[in-house]
């Protein structure tokens, strides 16, 4: 079955977004579809000089023959999925589940103050508090939502169709491993699952409709809001890196570290994960910027890839060495 799971290795923020979009516009899937926590994972594209921040969407849209789905374990934010749908010009492409969770002005206001906002560092857009209302059985649901009739589908159903009929399907998780419920830094975690089963469980697919779990690691570590980092270096010291970044969602600095070989082992474990996917190796390495051939990489950039290999246990398939979404090495058929 041509099922392909992208997660990501780390705490989010790895870089998935380019990693689906680059697969998209490669391999032509006739689905990809979105599993994870909300509008709280924000993912940046950069295509032919344009800019695109996606946060309820599949990072595939602009790939103009896929299908862009919303799994069931997804709580949605209106606002933000209609904006997106009309933005991108996707109408008649775009289908959420009816069992789709509804955020409403009550879930963001909680969500952006007292302990949440304070001690945990959430993201205000009220996707923790709406899972609560879920687990509590009291959140209103897709299905009874006017402005969601036309684009309402039976996301597993459709997927799992797809899969039977051996047609590609990406299945795009958000956030990253250790932002998991169950196997992240409680409590400076997401209100959910994210590894690869817990995005799947989100979509509505069993562990033997998967062929191919590609994991999302960026070429150093990243974390936005609290929780621990592992050899956490100054913001003086990302600057004077090039390793500044801000979140796509929150627009706070991310915080940052060198690669844990330790913490990128476990996540394979959690994941069974079946390929790497690396990302910014340009912003450690300069000299590799926008290349696509793992030939022509410097040698400390190739030991670099090698090393991960080497101790990793799994191939690194797809090196990103710039933001274009083109700017890829490809080594799946080498």
């Amino acid at each position: 079955m041509p099922s392909t799971v992208i997660v990501g290795g780390f705490y989010g923020d790895e870089g998935k977004g380019k990693i689906v979009s680059y697969l998209a516009m490669k391999d032509n899937p006739v689905i990809a579809v979105r599993g994870g926590v909300g509008p709280n994972a924000g993912h940046t594209i950069e295509h032919e000089g344009k800019k695109y921040k996606v946060r309820m969407l599949p990072s595939a849209f602009l790939n103009p023959n896929t299908r862009l789905l919303v799994g069931p374990g997804v709580v949605l934010s209106l606002e933000v999925l209609l904006k997106e749908i009309s933005e991108f010009g996707t109408q008649d492409r775009s289908f959420v589940d009816y069992q789709c969770g509804i955020i409403d002005d009550s879930h963001r206001t909680a969500d952006s103050q007292g302990r949440l906002k304070e001690s945990i560092g959430s993201t205000g857009t009220g996707t923790g508090p709406a899972n609560a209302d879920r687990a509590m059985r009291t959140l209103k649901l897709a299905k009874e939502i006017d402005s969601l009739a036309l684009y309402l589908d039976d996301i597993p159903n459709a997927v799992n169709f797809a899969l039977e009929r051996k047609e590609q399907v990406i299945v795009e998780g958000t956030q990253g491993t250790f932002l998991s419920l169950w196997h992240g830094t409680y409590p400076y975690v997401t209100s959910k699952d994210v590894t690869a089963s817990g995005i799947c469980a989100d979509v509505g697919i069993g562990p033997k409709s998967v062929d191919e779990v590609v994991i999302v690691f960026k070429s150093f570590v990243t974390r936005v809001g609290e929780g621990p980092l592992k050899n956490e270096i100054s913001p003086e010291q990302a600057v004077a890196k090039g390793w500044q970044e801000v979140g796509t969602v929150t627009g706070r600095q991310r915080r940052a570290a060198e690669f844990d070989f330790e913490l990128a082992k476990r996540s394979i474990m959690l994941n069974s994960a079946t390929q790497i996917a690396i990302t910014k190796l340009d912003v450690v390495y300069p000299e590799c910027a926008h290349m696509q051939s793992f030939s022509d990489l410097s040698s400390p950039a190739k030991y670099f890839i090698k090393t991960i290999e080497d101790k990793l246990k799994v191939p690194v398939t797809l090196i990103g060495t710039g933001p274009e979404v083109n700017d890829t090495i490809d080594r799946r058929n080498q």
